[in-house]
């Protein structure tokens, strides 16, 4: 059996009954103050997805479509319970929820939506940003990152400045990929695409502090994508328009080499003063 990755490890979900899952918290995949919301909604995702595949008995048949949590608090390192409810199921689509809950309290909350591919009329007006390879672009020395999340991949800035260097615009994207390799998988992009340093970093001259209130994925292929199954490195890029009453929203896209569109985001979050 092959080692599991330290991301597939730290993203495990041990059913422990009926829609409930033990999960373990590693601090590796923290920010300054908790787990990074790409993590939790990661890991949300995990125990979601499990019991989709017990429900209709096929792994497979039902990918997940969107991802929606909202964060009550931050959880800590350890043990904590993730309850699953699967709100209404079908052969073509199921609406799950989730909560996960340490210490008794329930840390966040999540709703995502289940669905088979169908056959139907198709389009793809989607283009990736026009960037050089990761090979061509200088490798971040990540191991001295600013928040330990980081630290767990590589990384090659491809849009943007530095954090904080007054950038004309809250845009921002860079070359990704697990330091342990492995397949891309709707997991592993939920955790990804909250990874790179938020947007309003790039047009802003001191630092802030940018916690995530809600954060929401949509999953508009299967992953991994046919013929792309092997690791490599995913273009992430995220982009703002506007900042106001220490609020601010997000959007974010996370491409293949190749130029498919793995999956996209949007998060609402705080900008507040780093005191």
């Amino acid at each position: 059996m092959k080692e599991l990755t330290d991301f597939q490890s730290d993203t495990a979900a041990e059913a422990i009954g009926e829609n409930r899952y033990r999960v373990t918290l590693n601090d590796r995949w923290w920010v300054s103050r908790g787990p990074n919301g790409g993590y939790v909604a990661a890991l949300m995702l995990e125990a979601m997805t499990q019991t989709v595949a017990a429900s209709i008995g096929d792994p497979d048949a039902q990918p997940p479509r969107s991802l929606t949590v909202h964060f009550l608090s931050p959880p800590s390192t350890g043990p904590a319970e993730i309850e699953v409810t699967v709100e209404r199921g079908g052969r073509s689509t199921s609406y799950i929820s989730s909560r996960l809950i340490q210490d008794g309290e329930v840390d966040a909350k999540a709703m995502a939506v289940f669905s088979a591919a169908r056959q139907g009329p198709e389009f793809d007006h989607t283009s990736m940003p026009e960037v050089a390879a990761p090979e061509k672009g200088s490798e971040m020395d990540t191991g001295q990152g600013p928040v330990a999340v980081f630290s767990q991949y590589r990384a090659v800035p491809a849009i943007g400045g530095a954090p904080f260097s007054g950038g004309p615009l809250a845009d921002t994207a860079g070359w990704l990929r697990l330091k342990d390799d492995q397949p891309m998988t709707p997991v592993l992009a939920a955790a990804m695409l909250d990874v790179w340093y938020p947007a309003p970093f790039a047009c802003l001259t001191e630092p802030v502090r940018a916690p995530t209130l809600e954060y929401t994925v949509h999953f508009p292929v299967k992953l991994p994508v046919e013929g792309s199954e092997k690791p490599d490195w995913s273009l992430i890029r995220l982009t703002a328009d506007q900042a106001a009453e220490g609020h601010f929203s997000e959007d974010g896209e996370l491409w293949s080499r190749d130029g498919t569109l793995l999956a996209r985001c949007r998060q609402v979050a705080l900008l507040l003063d780093r005191r």
